[in-house]
């Protein structure tokens, strides 16, 4: 018998019984030493029963008060604590250890139903519909180690290592009995049958839940709503799924939402993903994917900071060996109303895809694209996208979108819209575009390439973008560590940019959200197939400190680049040498953003004012117009990147000043 507990004397027993409850044998009940017997009423115990003392009241909805306890309930082989209010159980609840201050109120059924893992070790088929890119999902697992699980199938030994990280956490958690967490409220659901629910969760009028772990923690609370059903699932930290949505093998990440009629199978969403009304099919949704549209489907494959338009759709079936196909669209990518690709097909990062492609085109290093469609050919404008306001206001926008509040974060997100991951694909997309225009020639009004034609004059402006995007980011990285510091030297300068590693300058990779060198991602791959890293909990803190380390990976990128540029090493840089870095930099910013405010200017025209003074004549249609839309002059994020742009000249001039001094 545990401490502060003890068996009902026989006067106890006759005054519960009179309270209307039961039980087969009373010996196999241990109640607290400070409980109140009268908060018990009209219940059934069985098996062993453990009841934590009840002497406060619980807040429902509206304001209405209730005194803890247990009422009109049955309850088997559960152990109950304290404050605990249990009403209205249809059936019974058996098989829980139920935490302190939680609410159990107008259940069906709670059950735990032989041993569990509590959909931990369920394997979803991921990317490729007919299996192949299995992921076993767990509680701790994050979109990075998912993405090796998926991707690295040539690495056999990884996965093994990977896939035993899950089974060793699997082992830990199977049970018999499951676990309501501390601070838990359940109210008006349906049944909920071998899941286990952590601490602050709020479930609300479920229909059903099967086989599944809803973590949760009082700083970020998960939330289940009305007529939800899933089965075989895991749900983190703070994820909301609501409104008759309809999971079925699913993991849904930290902060992620579901809701809306949406439905999903065999799909993970990792953080800040949402999903409305639609419908998802074996699909890896990296951080911040988003599909809002009820005609939409995303099936077997991989985004990240995708916002998918209203009748997107892509197909992974030819009609022989079955829906074998898969497709990748990389981060940052929009697709416009009523687009489709045939998979397989490839699509580079901040990508416009407009239209429908059937060519399996591959454009992962030509990003910032807009791939349309013209005459039912895949049609690609490389680099336009990166002039767009709308592609700056996406990259500034989801951090502070980032609704995660729990103080253990799994994935790791790097939000830069340039960065050496995109900066590189730029670098090698110029040379693609310059050997083309020389294999092809100077003559072509069309260039082929993977799938996709390319305008003579899209490849000409393609050049120049590509080539601002580089100058601008390269400058970026340098600027940003010399304007924090007052040099008096240029020894001083090189000892800003000095770093204590070479690490960073080869190949870069996205791995679903975590940007990072590819050498450093070879010896994380390195120190789990050799045992350095021997858990799931070691993995995600070496991803946490990959993505500590960022800034530092970035400017050995950079660093390299420069020295490649210029033919020496950057320890050898002279006045003259930075000065003509800071003066491109400062020229590609200038044309970048006097592009991006010429964008913006396109929703303040006459063509944009249709439909404003609808009654009116054109000037009631202007002041209809200015009142609701205000003006291009008074457009907050104008207004930001036009002070941007005035700081970042001065800050240029100043730089510049300050070398020509030295």
């Amino acid at each position: 018998m545990g401490q502060g507990f003890r068996l009902l004397n026989e006067d106890e027993i006759i005054q519960l019984q009179t309270q209307g409850c039961s039980c087969d044998d009373w010996s196999r009940v241990e109640v607290s030493q400070t409980i109140k017997l009268e908060r018990l009423r009209n219940s059934d115990f069985s098996g062993d029963v453990r009841i934590g003392s009840q002497e406060s009241q619980v807040s429902l909805e509206g304001g209405l008060k209730r005194l803890a306890g247990i009422y009109n309930a049955s309850i088997h082989n559960c152990t109950i604590g304290e404050n605990v209010y249990i009403s209205g159980i249809d059936n019974y609840i058996a098989n829980y250890d139920i935490g302190d201050n939680v609410i159990i109120s107008n259940v069906s059924l709670m059950v735990v139903d032989g041993k569990s893992s509590f959909g931990n070790g369920e394997k979803l088929c991921v990317i490729n519909e007919s299996g192949g890119r299995d992921i076993p999902i767990c509680d701790k697992l994050s979109s990075h180690a998912a993405y090796m699980l998926a991707l690295y199938r040539d690495n056999e030994k990884l996965t093994k290592r990977l896939n035993s990280f899950v089974d060793d956490y699997v082992e830990t958690i199977t049970s018999d009995r499951g676990t309501i967490g501390d601070g838990v409220t359940i109210t008006n659901c349906g049944v909920i049958k071998n899941v286990r629910i952590a601490d602050a969760a709020v479930l609300e009028q479920v229909s059903s839940l099967k086989n599944g772990s809803i973590n949760s923690c009082p700083q970020d609370p998960t939330y289940v709503g009305a007529d939800v059903i899933a089965k075989d699932f895991i749900l983190l930290s703070g994820a909301r799924v609501s409104e008759n949505s309809i999971l079925t093998r699913c993991f849904v990440g930290q902060a992620s939402e579901l809701s809306k009629q949406f439905s999903a199978e065999n799909s993970a969403f990792f953080a800040n993903c949402g999903g409305y009304h639609g419908e998802a099919c074996s699909i890896f949704a990296g951080p911040y994917t988003v599909t809002h549209h009820k005609s939409t489907l995303l099936i077997a494959g991989m985004y990240s900071f995708l916002n998918a338009g209203s009748g997107s759709n892509q197909s992974n079936h030819m009609y022989k060996l079955g829906p074998l196909h898969q497709g990748i669209i990389e981060r940052g990518s929009k697709t416009t109303s009523d687009s489709y690709i045939l998979w397989p097909a490839r699509v580079g990062a901040f990508t416009l895809i407009m239209g429908r492609h059937y060519n399996n085109s591959d454009t992962s290093d030509l990003p910032f694209s807009y791939l349309i469609e013209n005459n039912n050919e895949s049609h690609l404008a490389p680099g336009v996208n990166i002039r767009s306001v709308g592609t700056l206001r996406d990259a500034r926008k989801w951090p502070k979108r980032d609704k995660r509040k729990s103080p253990v974060i799994l994935d790791h997100i790097i939000f830069n819209l340039l960065t050496p991951y995109t900066v590189q694909k730029m670098l090698k997309g110029r040379e693609i575009l310059k050997n083309l225009k020389l294999q092809q020639g100077d003559s072509v009004d069309y260039y082929d390439y993977n799938g996709v034609r390319i305008k003579r004059s899209a490849l000409k402006k393609g050049l120049d973008f590509y080539s601002m995007g580089i100058d601008r980011y390269l400058g970026n990285v340098i600027v940003d560590r010399l304007r924090r510091d007052n040099c008096k030297s240029i020894e001083s300068m090189r000892n800003i940019l000095k770093l204590s590693s070479d690490i960073g300058k080869g190949k870069w990779l996205d791995i679903s959200g975590l940007l990072a060198p590819s050498e450093v991602i070879d010896t994380v791959i390195s120190d789990v197939v050799s045992g350095k890293l021997n858990s799931l909990g070691d993995l995600n803190g070496r991803f946490s400190s990959i993505c500590a380390n960022f800034l530092d990976y970035e400017l050995c990128w950079v660093k390299n680049i420069l020295e490649n540029r210029c033919g020496k090493k950057f320890e050898c840089f002279e006045a003259q040498d930075f000065i003509a870095l800071i003066s491109n930099w400062i020229v590609a910013v200038e044309r970048l953003d006097n592009l991006r405010i010429e964008d913006a200017s396109k929703e303040f025209t006459k063509q944009a004012q249709v439909g404003f003074g609808v009654d009116g004549d054109r000037l009631a249609s202007q002041r209809d117009f200015a009142n609701t839309r205000g003006s291009l002059e008074d457009n907050d994020f104008i207004i930001e990147l036009k002070t941007r742009l005035a700081g970042k000249k001065k800050t240029a001039a100043k730089l510049i000043e300050m070398l020509e001094s030295f």
